[in-house]
């Protein structure tokens, strides 16, 4: 028992679990206890100060610089009396990730001292370098300047002993180098959008926030078994391992009871989540083995995916406390199901309302369906960008699995909703509706409260959940700023557009609300056919969706087109969301992304083929031929070591498929490698590369199957989705 994977086996078994501590019983004792929120700024800063900030926050009003070093003194005061020595500018650049530069609020003084200094220019601006991350040809190595920008919606936070600043990236010419600057973009898009429709039904409405809670799926493995197995420490995934035979087929894990490791994990990463102010609600298990979800309550947006990405990089360090590596890959083991990030999104008013909730009349109604129907309308003219969204080389492996949705972008309302749509939609709008009484006849009773009337279908990618819609197509390693920004771009476009087509109908003499029911049924049949409500999963929808005429793009490189059409530049303008370089530049990086992705995980299959897999099976296959020739060398019959002759053929026939097709799959990984348009070089890696994965993985599987457990190097799934 001498291979690695014996010796994480019983690293494992050693395993115990850590005393947990809260700072109280009570998690109102102690939630946002790290973070710089409304309170603390009351208590820290003068009344000017707190009210700039709290303008800035609620109107984007700019932040004087007086005010801004007011502002940075004070959360110096309330870092340092945290034990904060550091500050840095937190920023989410387009690597996916955040990233960080600490700087020491320390600095020395003329008398050979030294003293605490943080100010408001320090505050407000950094200058990390930009050609440094990825920015799809905006910035070269001779033109690396970029700056941070402080975001004051965004609450400071402490990090350890770090002030954590959420800020915005940008290029010094402008443009957006993150993820942040077209979320804030769009969603000031939205609002404006949204309130101008918002003032046919109420005057009241000065502002509209999205609204977002995301659901986050992950994969727990012992960080021993997880170092010894190369393809999750460098891929974030098994690129071998066959199913274990059992898996998820029982059922059983679902909501099942927790395991007591994984349950020390969870309160641990819950308290510090908590006291950063990260509102965490739910926990429980997943489908498949070792799989789990943890969810938030619902937050305006744009904090709601700050809480998400600095969740995951709380879930990633607590983690290692715990001897535990989470895994956000979509799809790390074949055969069982993968992880999405379920983003549900809604619209909130100043005067809070939340637009996609029935109301108890059928006038308020008509603001429902004013907005419900406009987002079914948005998906459905732009069903192709919001696949493009989500697309990605790890959502690949796990879009139109039993878990997943398909690629195909579809709506589910419910048979309830869609019976109201269709309702609406052939009803006559006479000459009498321009009687209040008779008009509101032409809109059906719709119960105020639908979450317990509206069913759940988890093959849909947009589905209606009573008062929010659910876009489950994210994938779990995913940034939701992207999926968000295009969600909230597009309905905003479709709203302008809205009020554009009433009041064409208003200026021809039609009352307000026969324009707006007018519009609206309008709307209903030509989005129609983005409404699905059977199963995803089945052949029939793929047909039907092909005859509705709607997209069906299986992989990323392709996905990825709908980002640059003129149709999607049209819409980056109008809103301001996206300049056409800018968009050209997030093609070019996700592309990127992705072929490097499959570059990395063909090296890997090709480094652990050629130095683990083939000389494993030849150890043993050797050791097997050994045994037959001493069987013959004692002059037995070639009947009784036949069963040895059979292994040591399929051993054979295994292995060489395995060199063979290797060699062929870096050959075109070498061609791969000389083209020079990203898109071609993802194509190439994706239908030339990538469709050696699976062929090599089954036989290496077989050998697996074959082979002495106690020879084979690598963990096995029984192994790692086993909690122990």
């Amino acid at each position: 028992m001498s291979n690695i994977r014996f010796q994480a086996l019983q690293t494992v078994l050693t395993r115990t679990i850590p005393e947990i501590k809260t700072p109280s019983d009570k998690i109102s004792d102690y939630f946002g206890a790290n973070v710089f929120d409304k309170k603390k700024m009351k208590d820290y800063l003068s009344k000017e100060a707190f009210q700039s900030v709290i303008n800035s926050i609620e109107n984007g009003e700019p932040i004087q610089r007086d005010m801004a070093d007011q502002v940075a003194s004070a959360m110096k005061a309330w870092a340092i009396s945290k034990a904060a020595t550091h500050y840095t500018h937190w920023f989410q650049p387009l690597t996916g990730t955040t990233a960080e530069k600490h700087d020491a609020f320390f600095e020395p003084t003329a008398d050979g001292g030294a003293m605490e200094n943080f100010s408001g220019d320090a505050l407000a601006q950094q200058e990390p370098d930009a050609s440094s991350f990825p920015n799809g040809g905006i910035r070269n190595t001779f033109e690396a300047r970029g700056y941070t920008a402080w975001d004051p919606s965004s609450p400071a936070f402490i990090m350890g002993r770090t002030l954590c600043i959420p800020t915005v990236f940008v290029s010094y010419t402008g443009e957006a180098l993150d993820y942040k600057v077209p979320l804030l973009k769009a969603l000031h898009a939205l609002d404006n959008a949204a309130v101008d429709v918002c003032q046919y039904f109420d005057k009241s409405i000065e502002k509209v926030n999205a609204s977002l809670g995301i659901e986050q799926e992950y994969f727990l493995v012992d960080v021993a078994l997880f170092n010894a197995r190369p393809d999750m420490y460098l891929t974030g995934r098994t690129l071998f391992g066959h199913m274990s035979a059992k898996n998820q087929q029982l059922e059983d894990h679902y909501f099942g009871s927790i395991p007591s490791r994984v349950y020390a994990f969870m309160q641990d990463f819950e308290t510090e989540a908590l006291q950063l102010g990260i509102p965490l609600k739910t926990r429980h298990n997943e489908v498949a083995p070792s799989q789990f979800e943890c969810a938030p309550i619902y937050e305006e947006i744009n904090l709601a995916i700050d809480h998400n990405q600095l969740l995951t990089d709380v879930m990633d360090r607590v983690g290692k406390r715990h001897n535990f590596k989470v895994l956000l890959h979509e799809k790390p083991y074949t055969g069982v199901n993968g992880s999405g990030k379920h983003n549900n999104w809604s619209m909130i008013t100043n005067t809070g309302k939340n637009l996609l909730s029935p109301g108890k009349t059928p006038k308020s109604n008509l603001m429902f369906l004013t907005f419900f129907v406009n987002t079914i309308r948005a998906v459905y003219e732009h069903a192709d960008m919001l696949r493009a969204s989500i697309a990605t080389v790890n959502n690949d492996h796990r879009l139109g699995a039993n878990e997943a949705p398909p690629a195909i972008i579809s709506i589910f309302l419910g048979s309830q909703l869609s019976d109201v749509l269709d309702e609406i939609e052939t009803s006559r709008i006479s000459k009498k509706a321009k009687e209040e009484a008779m008009l509101w006849q032409g809109i059906p009773k719709i119960p105020q409260i639908l979450q317990d009337n509206t069913d759940r279908n988890r093959t849909s990618p947009f589905a209606f959940t009573g008062n929010k819609f659910e876009l489950r197509a994210v994938g779990s390693s995913a940034n939701s700023a992207n999926p968000m920004t295009i969600l909230n771009l597009i309905v905003a476009d479709q709203l302008r557009k809205f009020k554009v087509d009433v009041d064409k109908l208003i200026k021809k003499g039609e009352k307000k609300d026969v324009a707006l029911l007018t519009i609206i049924k309008k709307y209903i049949k030509e989005s129609k056919a983005i409404r699905f409500e059977g199963n995803g999963y089945s052949d029939e929808w793929e047909k039907m969706a092909e005859e509705r005429n709607l997209s069906n793009i299986k992989t990323t490189p392709k996905a990825l087109d709908a980002l640059v059409t003129e149709k999607a530049e049209a819409v980056f303008e109008s809103t301001g969301v996206f300049t056409k370089r800018e968009a050209h530049a997030r093609h070019e990086i996700l592309l990127d992304d992705f072929y490097k992705k499959l570059q990395i995980e063909a090296r890997v299959m090709g480094e652990l083929v050629n130095s683990v897999i083939i000389p494993t099976a030849i150890n043993y296959q050797s050791k097997l031929v050994a045994n037959v020739k001493g069987l013959k060398d004692i002059g037995l019959d070639e009947d009784t070591y036949e069963a040895q002759l059979g292994i040591i053929k399929k051993l054979s026939e295994h292995i060489n498929f395995i060199r063979t097709h290797t060699e062929q799959m870096v050959e075109e990984r070498r061609t791969a490698n000389k083209i020079e348009d990203a898109r071609d070089k993802a194509i190439a890696y994706d239908e030339k590369v990538k469709t050696f994965f699976d062929p090599i993985r089954y036989h290496v599987d077989k050998l697996e199957q074959l082979v002495d457990d106690q020879l084979w190097p690598l963990p096995k799934f029984r192994e790692l989705l086993f909690i122990k």
